[in-house]
């Protein structure tokens, strides 16, 4: 099955001021999220932003939050976006039938946001580069669970190529310029 780039939307699932920072690896999770924003703004594939509980885990951290000042931007309480009643009608608003997840925490908010929206009938696609946790084991245990519950796995340069296509493009040079 491959992964049109026209049926297809991204989120960023609570990569948050306070939470960020206690994330497993997180400079280098940070430098691949940046990389999959730009590619998917440059592939002109609609992002919508989860913020879990603001008040207390604060914004989007920066560099994201500068990548995407247009990107539609939801808070929300529930672990799964899918709970959220505007994340749900954003999703619904657009023809996609497949969902790019990426984010943390791996084993709460995106586990449980990508079982939820292959339950609604979508085709989760986790990019497994973008997503962390506080410890690993816990990434990992998500990570096969995802791929259990019929998740697709994928890594920010391949969905980026896919997505893309073709070679020769002004796209193309562009994505291949952000992941050398």
């Amino acid at each position: 099955m491959r992964i049109l780039k026209n049926q297809t939307i991204a989120i960023i699932v609570d990569v948050q001021e306070r939470l960020f920072p206690v994330i497993d690896n997180h400079q280098k999770l940070r430098k691949n999220l940046e990389i999959l924003v730009q590619g998917l703004k440059a592939l002109k594939i609609p992002i919508i932003v989860t913020e879990q509980y603001k008040k207390g885990l604060g914004e989007t951290i920066e560099p994201i939050r500068t990548l995407l000042p247009d990107a539609i931007y939801t808070e929300k309480i529930a672990f799964s976006c899918c709970d959220e009643p505007t994340f749900i009608a954003e999703i619904e608003k657009t023809d996609c039938k497949y969902v790019i997840l990426a984010g943390v925490e791996a084993h709460i908010c995106l586990l449980q946001t990508a079982i939820d929206l292959k339950e609604k009938g979508y085709q989760p696609v986790v990019i497994e580069d973008c997503v962390a946790s506080r410890y690993p084991e816990n990434k990992r245990i998500a990570i096969t669970r995802l791929v259990q519950e019929g998740v697709l796995i994928s890594s920010s340069e391949s969905i980026l190529f896919e997505l893309c296509r073709y070679a020769g493009t002004d796209t193309f040079k562009t994505i291949s310029k952000l992941v050398k």
